[in-house]
């Protein structure tokens, strides 16, 4: 990455096929591949790049949250790199890479001035966040006011592949797959969490400007802010998707299914479509249909909530087709910006990361050689 802008190498090393025999990510293989492929993925980033290991200025690296033993492979990495060169080690939040992922695309396209309030929502595999952004001269700091209570949206979606016998990873097929189906067919509910804080806020401010309960707000600041949350559940719809393959019999055609796909581990659209039945499609419609529905619902009543200027939508399950239209169609009809990042830089990558580790490199807020992996890390 050059001055935090210009990507000039971005080497992705994908574990797909060593994870799809059993339709999810295993950690220890995740940590076996990531150690077998670090090497060579540096050496090609830096030989695409035209660089050398010593004319680079500083190095980044993901600190968490993740799997611990993947994380662990790339600090050791990192930090022998910058032990024996003598650069500066960053250390970076991968949930605050998903956000820089959307501006460091911006600012590409010549978008430097962004209005704030802004909100981000962090949705993935591993991950469905909602985030307060605010910024202090070139450093970011961030709010959570929305977590999932349990799955994440793209656990969901590859959990409900997994079960529909369509193979891992999910989250891509169900969209190609959802405009085959009725999206109406089956009614799912998403489970309604209770917030005892949003009741009591909406009787603190009623009738009065929409930050007069919240302490410490000001453009740009980096203050706290208090006020309503706006977390998401997902366990229960992929309960109601098992519920419905056991009350209408779908094991066989399940079993079948998984049974023909497991024969072509390059399938086409066509392959799964040829597996599939109305009654399936339209659950998969109706599946996707309510995920989308409740993401954009909580996020859009967020960013009522807390008057936001501006939207991000950025990490894996950003991806998915459905998700864009509707926050798109949605968000303008409440003349709200939206941004997503590129399918590209959507998904996992280093060039997120690079970016989210710029800022950090002007102001010299680099990483004492004593640190380490942090699974669980929270994003400030």
């Amino acid at each position: 990455m050059r001055s935090g802008e210009q990507v000039v190498s971005n080497v992705v090393a994908s574990q797909i096929a060593t994870h799809q025999p059993y339709g999810g990510v295993v950690p220890e293989l995740a940590s076996r591949e990531h150690l077998r492929a670090i090497v060579p993925v540096v050496r090609q980033a830096l030989t695409e790049a035209g660089k050398t290991y010593q004319s680079i200025d500083a190095l980044a690296v993901t600190q968490g949250p993740g799997l611990a033993g993947a994380l662990l492979v790339g600090i050791s990495y990192a930090k022998a790199l910058a032990f024996a060169l003598d650069k500066p080690l960053i250390a970076v939040n991968h949930l605050e890479g998903h956000i820089h992922a959307v501006l460091l695309e911006e600012r590409q396209k010549g978008n430097h001035e962004l209005r704030f309030p802004v909100l981000a929502l962090v949705v993935s595999g591993g991950h469905t966040h909602l985030y307060l952004a605010q910024q202090q001269g070139d450093i970011w700091s961030y709010q959570n006011i929305g977590h999932t209570r349990d799955d994440a949206a793209g656990e969901a979606f590859d959990k409900v592949a997994k079960l529909l016998g369509l193979g891992y990873p999910g989250g891509p097929i169900i969209d190609r797959l959802s405009h085959h189906g009725d999206p109406r067919a089956v009614k799912f509910a998403i489970s309604q969490i209770k917030h005892p804080d949003r009741r009591q806020a909406s009787k603190l401010h009623e009738g009065a400007p929409p930050f007069a309960v919240f302490e410490g707000w000001e453009e740009n600041s980096a203050r706290r802010v208090h006020g309503p949350r706006f977390d998401f559940s997902y366990s229960g719809i992929k309960t109601a998707v098992l519920r419905y393959v056991e009350m209408h019999k779908l094991a066989q055609s399940i079993e079948a299914r998984r049974y023909t796909l497991a024969e072509k581990p390059k399938a086409k659209l066509e392959d799964y479509l040829a597996t599939c039945d109305p009654e399936t499609l339209n659950l998969i419609a109706s599946f996707q249909r309510a995920m989308v529905e409740d993401l954009v619902a909580k996020t859009l009543a967020a960013a009522r909530e807390y008057d936001i200027a501006t939207l991000f939508v950025t990490g894996g399950v950003a991806a998915n087709n459905e998700l864009r239209q509707t926050f798109e169609r949605e968000a303008a009809n409440e003349g709200l910006p939206v941004f997503f990042p590129s399918r590209p830089l959507s998904t996992d990558n280093a060039a997120m990361i690079a970016a989210a580790a710029y800022p950090k490199f002007l102001a010299q807020q680099f990483a004492s050689i004593d640190f380490s992996a942090e699974a669980g890390m929270a994003l400030r």
